[in-house]
């Protein structure tokens, strides 16, 4: 379990450059009260082409990435997604992000497809029981999720849990994460992260590119600081490729970054 403190999230580093997200989409089959994204049933759909995955995986191989993301929205809307993680995953880790309502059936015999090797399906779960889980996602999502969750296993996917710490929740983590090892989850692939106020929260931690370490980030808008939000004041370029001139991009505002906060250090 990793539960960050607002303070950790100062960047240290720009080693998470290596780690490329790809937002694939922004609509969804759910409307989360605190969607970071605003992804929602009617939100613009704004997606990656599968030529545009297929070429940032072969630039970021070039370049030594070690992963690769996929995000939304919600990615198994998109008939492609399926494509695009098996073209990821012969060269990278690759993780998909999902509410895992959707992986049952047709979709579900697609994932199979794709192979089980460096892919990991990671699903958004915030607590053991529907009351903890569907008051941000919405009734009936606890139960769908779950059984996505079991279905995946039954495959013989890694899964790893992704728990957003909430007021609802957050007197209930020792429980959600009991439930989490009654599945079948190991600790370590299960995450517990706090609430950012972006998007469509209210509320938790303010977040930004002063606090916190760059990851490429790419939707079909252009490249963001992290993929917490690809709001505009996270934006470093509307140009995507190539994709090496993005990454000294990055690293040269990282630098600007920490130099101006030494700065404000010293002359306080």
């Amino acid at each position: 379990m990793v539960l960050p403190e607002a303070s950790s999230l100062n960047a240290q580093s720009t080693g998470e450059l290596k780690k490329l997200w790809l937002y694939t989409n922004y609509d969804c089959n759910l409307s989360c009260s605190y969607c970071v994204a605003e992804s929602t049933p009617q939100a613009s759909r704004r997606s990656l082409t599968l030529a545009m995955v297929q070429r940032l995986c072969d630039e970021a191989a070039a370049l030594g990435f070690t992963q690769v993301y996929f995000t939304g929205g919600e990615p198994f809307i998109l008939p492609e997604i399926y494509p695009m993680l098996s073209y990821s995953s012969r060269r990278f880790e690759t993780t998909v992000l999902t509410n895992g309502m959707l992986l049952y059936g047709p979709r579900l015999e697609q994932l199979k497809a794709v192979g089980h090797d460096n892919l990991i399906v990671q699903i958004s779960l915030d607590g053991a029981t529907p009351e903890q889980h569907d008051c941000y996602r919405g009734q009936g999502s606890w139960a769908k999720t779950v059984a996505g969750v079991q279905a995946l296993l039954e495959a013989g996917f890694r899964v790893r849990l992704a728990t957003t710490q909430t007021s609802t929740n957050r007197s209930h983590l020792d429980e959600m994460c009991a439930f989490c090892r009654a599945l079948g989850i190991p600790e370590e692939d299960h995450i517990v992260r706090p609430l950012a106020r972006r998007g469509f929260s209210k509320e938790g931690c303010e977040v930004g590119k002063h606090n916190l370490s760059p990851e490429t980030t790419i939707n079909v808008d252009g490249v963001y600081w992290h993929p917490l939000s690809t709001d505009p004041d996270m934006l470093v370029s509307e140009q995507i490729f190539p994709l090496a001139q993005v990454v000294d991009l990055m690293q040269a505002e990282y630098l600007r970054l920490q130099e101006a906060q030494a700065g404000l250090q010293t002359f306080q």
